[in-house]
């Protein structure tokens, strides 16, 4: 089963946005299995209103999510680990050198590196450039995505 771990800081903006937009994309697909973490969460805290707002915007509901820290039973469990930044990708090869090989950043799935920047606490327009930028990245670099997430 193809499996994603999407991986941001507080995993209440572009993670659960990324999650959801992403779980959209592949939802024609059988058997994916995705979700996502943060490196620095207070854990069950709900989205944010504004990427709540912008997936609903898409048809695209996450009720359930609550925010979570990622661990290595977590990691253990993915076979794509992507990251917003470059600095989570590092903390994670670092941290947990065992699923280095797994982790990269979800700009690297159109050939490029570059951060995806944080929305959290800017208004509604920047959180819709941030998911407009994640459906590119999804939909230029879907097949990438789904050769790294084969188990």
């Amino acid at each position: 089963m193809p499996s994603v771990l999407i991986v941001c800081t507080a995993n209440i903006c572009r993670s659960p946005m990324a999650m959801g937009l992403l779980q959209k994309k592949v939802e024609s697909l059988p058997d994916w299995h995705i979700e996502s973490a943060g490196t620095w969460s207070i854990l069950g805290q709900p989205a944010a209103t504004n990427t709540i707002e912008v997936l609903n915007r898409r048809d695209i509901s996450i009720p359930h999510h609550r925010s979570r820290v990622v661990t290595l039973d977590l990691l253990r469990r993915f076979n794509l680990i992507l990251t917003m930044e470059a600095g989570q990708k590092e903390a994670l090869k670092v941290e947990f050198p065992e699923i280095a090989g797994r982790v990269y950043m979800v700009s690297e799935m159109v050939g490029e590196q570059y951060d995806i920047s944080d929305p959290i606490g800017e208004p509604y327009e920047e959180f819709e450039k941030t998911s407009q930028e994640l459906e590119l990245i999804f939909e230029k670099g879907l097949d990438r995505i789904q050769k790294l997430a084969e188990p």
